[in-house]
Order: C-alpha cells, then sequence, then structure tokens
C-alpha cells in the first residue's frame, strides 16, 4: 500500500497521528503537494462523505475523520502557502444573524476544506455585511446556514444585501440547516441548497464546475 493510501485510510478511520505521520513520510518522499491533497485528503474525506450520506457514519465519526485530515493539512498549509498552490476555490461560510448554533455550519466547513476548498469561516451570528464583504474580498461561494426558523428570513436579506452591493453575480450562494428546505431555496433566489455536510460538497462542486 502506498503511502497516500496509507493517509487516506487513516483520515477515514479517524487515526489522528497515523494520518500526521503518513503526510510526513510523503514530504520526505518529494511526492507532489497537490498529489498529497488530492490522493490523500480529498480522496480519504471523499469516502466519509459517502458513507455519511449513507448513514454508515454519524456526526462524531465525521468530527474524528475532520480531525485527522486537519493533523496533516496542519502540516500542508505553510507548504501550500510558499508554493502558491491554489484551492479549488473560495468559500466564505458562517451562520446567519440571530442564530448561533455551529455543529452543522462546522461540519460544512470541514468537509469543503477536505475536498479542497479555501474557507473563510465568518463564524455565528453573522451580519449580511459581513458576508458582503466576503464576496469583495473574493469568495466564491456564500453558505449561509440556520438552525432556527425564526432566523432563515436573515438568508434572504444576506442574499438582498449582496444584490445592493452589486456582487450579487459575483458569487454562488447556498444554503442549509435543519428547518431550510429546497422550496425556501427557491423562494429567496439561493443558487442551491443542501441537506447536510456530504451533499454541500457535491453542490457546492456543481455550482462552480470546479
Amino acid at each position: 500500500m502506498g503511502v497516500l493510501q496509507e493517509l487516506a485510510n487513516a483520515i477515514i478511520e479517524g487515526r489522528r497521528d497515523a494520518a500526521a505521520e503518513a503526510t510526513k513520510r510523503a514530504l520526505a518522499a518529494k511526492t507532489p503537494l497537490q498529489d498529497i491533497i488530492s490522493e490523500g485528503l480529498i480522496a480519504g474525506m471523499a469516502v466519509v462523505g459517502d458513507r455519511f450520506k449513507k448513514n454508515e457514519y454519524y456526526v462524531p465519526e465525521v468530527l474524528i475523520a475532520a480531525r485527522a485530515m486537519h493533523a496533516s493539512l496542519d502540516l500542508l498549509r505553510p507548504l501550500l502557502v510558499e508554493s502558491g498552490v491554489q484551492p479549488r476555490a473560495r468559500a466564505a461560510i458562517g451562520t446567519v444573524k440571530g442564530d448561533l448554533h455551529d455543529i452543522g455550519k462546522n461540519l460544512v466547513a470541514m468537509m469543503l476544506e477536505g475536498a479542497g476548498f479555501g474557507i473563510q469561516d465568518l463564524g455565528v451570528d453573522v451580519k449580511p455585511e459581513q458576508f458582503v464583504e466576503a464576496a469583495k474580498g473574493g469568495a466564491d461561494i456564500i453558505c449561509l446556514s440556520a438552525l432556527l426558523t425564526t432566523t432563515m428570513p436573515a438568508m434572504g436579506e444576506t442574499i438582498k444585501a449582496l444584490e445592493q452591493a452589486g456582487v450579487r453575480n459575483r458569487v454562488k450562494v447556498m444554503i442549509g440547516g435543519a428547518p431550510v428546505t429546497q422550496s425556501y431555496a427557491d423562494e429567496i433566489k439561493a443558487d442551491g441548497y443542501a441537506a447536510d455536510a456530504a451533499t454541500a460538497v457535491d453542490k457546492a462542486t456543481e455550482l462552480l464546475a470546479v
């Protein structure tokens, strides 16, 4: 078994130390960074996402796998910056104004990062203006999360703020969260809706064609 397959397996199984060790060995063997990311990190997280969709993995397993992925990514990040390797696309993500829930948002951010996206995590209780700034700053996709029906209207307000700022045509907008539906996404003119973190990666990839 090659070292990149070992790295992918360590991520799938949530073995943090093994993921870091495999990454170090791949780097010592002068494996290209892009190969470590695509054949190690992305390949591993793709399996995790697939198992999550099939209800073979649940939130705890995904979080443990993401932690293993980050053990590898933390070693790669300085080298990526140094070498100028670009992410597939840039995503700005946050829980909308008035909502303090972050588990779903964090899961989506981790899955997107594992799929090779650059992530700007804006946190929780994010005002529409902050999403506008992220769009102006180069985000390709804005990901809005809400867990409360009372905070869902902030999603529509954010899309209107993007329109008023003249940046709506620059970015795709994807929404998600327990009470959110495809029909609500259509109603507020979001570009996409994702029911869970694994689907969010597929939808973001589809929307941006990356």
